[in-house]
């Protein structure tokens, strides 16, 4: 099928309804909230709303102030609470007494009302606790903001990852450290497990061999103690692409996936590649499930992330390739290859469900935790995905074997290539009673 396109509003420039909008929030409703990073009445960059019938409401302009207001400048995104408030960072303005008039950025809230409360100023080099948010924040079920900025922290120009919570406080989680090792310089937002775990991605750093001299980037994971880990350094060779903007999005079994603007297919018509889709699973595997060619109207160069449906199919854009008719944009990226950009859909083999059943009186447990029962259970798994099953046998039983996709009485293996079906045997075990010894009589 094909979709009918609708403008529900055109920002004027001209006007302080404020231009260069960026990402939306919608609410039940189905209004639509979101910032412009410039206009607005002082040039500084606006909170917006559109409603269902395309009316833009103004609902806060960042101030002039002489320069750079207090409350911040330059919005970059927003996230919203159950209320109805709205959260977000700005790049610049807050504290002006960091980096001389304009300021480090701030984190804010905006209540229903439209009145604007700068929740935490980051002061930059002064106290070590960040410079320059680098995204929205994310918000957490108790109302903690989480974040990161590009520069700032305990060395000065690596960056941070930090918490705001609901009083205002500040928190730097993670300095990125001048070694390099562990990332540096996150250029974007993070996303958090059950356990409170964050996750994100550094543009350089990691691997220092990496065909780039300050390293090709990282995913990292920093835990509820402060402790980052980096689960994959990008190596610029071999096709694995480098140098990640944008952010990560998550599936239930903790799988991480991104894109990356360099890398992947070196022969592509860009210098260092046109850049990837990839996956890292929760080993720290990485595998690249898609190389952009630039070539063919496939596109070049993802600088932002991706969404992903029910279905596991992975949905984003480029800046460059597309139609090359003109070969030349209005707004050509210098590093991607010719033409204006796509809007892509990757798609994704379906999952398999993985079915076990038990007769008898024992338990099957897989070694993910995903699967545990006595009776039928059953979970879907991604493609290839490797599951070992192990069966304990209840008291005065005993395990006899495997029937369907495993044979014998060891740990059971299947990798899920397809739908698969596994039964467990147990029996009683079989009981002895010693005989009483006798005499005959003749």
């Amino acid at each position: 099928t094909t979709g009918n396109e609708t403008v529900l509003y055109s920002f004027t420039f001209a006007g302080e309804d404020g231009y260069d909008p960026g990402g939306l929030v919608r609410d039940a409703q189905g209004n639509l909230y979101g910032t412009t990073s410039a206009g607005g009445a002082s040039g500084k960059g606006t909170v917006f709303k559109v409603d269902t019938t395309g009316k833009e409401t103004l609902l806060y302009s960042f101030s002039w102030a002489g320069g750079y207001g207090a409350d911040g400048a330059y919005p970059l995104g927003l996230v919203q609470d159950a209320q109805g408030n709205l959260y977000g960072t700005t790049t610049s303005g807050g504290d002006l007494a960091c980096d001389g008039p304009y300021g480090c950025g701030t984190v804010f809230k905006l209540d229903t009302t439209g009145k604007e409360t700068v929740l935490y100023s980051f002061t930059g080099g002064r106290d070590g606790d960040g410079e320059w948010p680098a995204a929205e924040p994310l918000l957490d079920a108790q109302g903690n903001l989480y974040g990161t900025t590009d520069g700032g922290g305990a060395y000065g120009f690596f960056g941070t990852v930090f918490k705001v919570d609901t009083t205002g406080k500040e928190t730097v989680l993670y300095s990125f450290t001048p070694t390099g090792g562990d990332g540096s310089d996150p250029h974007a937002g993070l996303v958090q497990d059950a356990q409170g775990n964050l996750y994100g991605t550094t543009l350089i750093g990691g691997d220092l061999a990496c065909n780039a001299p300050s390293g090709c980037g990282t995913v990292f994971k920093v835990d509820t103690t402060g402790k980052e880990t980096v689960l994959y350094s990008f190596t610029g060779t071999g096709g694995d692409g480098a140098s990640p903007v944008a952010g990560l999005v998550r599936d239930a079994q903790g799988n991480l996936y991104g894109t990356t603007v360099y890398g992947g297919d070196l022969a592509c018509n860009a210098p260092s590649g046109c850049g990837t889709v990839f996956k890292v699973d929760t080993t720290g595997k990485e595998t690249v499930l898609y190389s952009f060619t630039g070539t063919g109207g496939d596109g070049a160069s993802p600088e932002a992330g991706l969404v992903r449906d029910a279905q596991g199919n992975l949905y984003g854009t480029t800046v460059g390739g597309g139609d090359l008719l003109p070969a030349a944009c209005p707004t050509r990226i210098v590093y991607a290859a010719p033409g204006c950009g796509t809007v892509f859909e990757l798609q994704m083999a379906a999952n398999s469900t993985l079915t076990v059943s038990t007769s008898g009186n024992g338990t099957v447990t897989s070694t993910d935790g995903f699967i545990s029962c006595p009776g039928t259970c059953s979970h879907s798994y991604p493609p290839n995905t490797q599951v070992t099953l192990n069966a304990t046998p209840g008291q005065g039983w005993v395990f006899g074997g495997w029937n369907g996709a495993c044979l014998g009485t060891g740990s059971c293996t299947v990798t899920m290539t397809q739908p698969l079906s596994v039964d467990a045997i147990f029996s009683q075990a079989q009981q002895f009673v010693a005989a009483t010894p006798c005499r005959l009589i003749d």
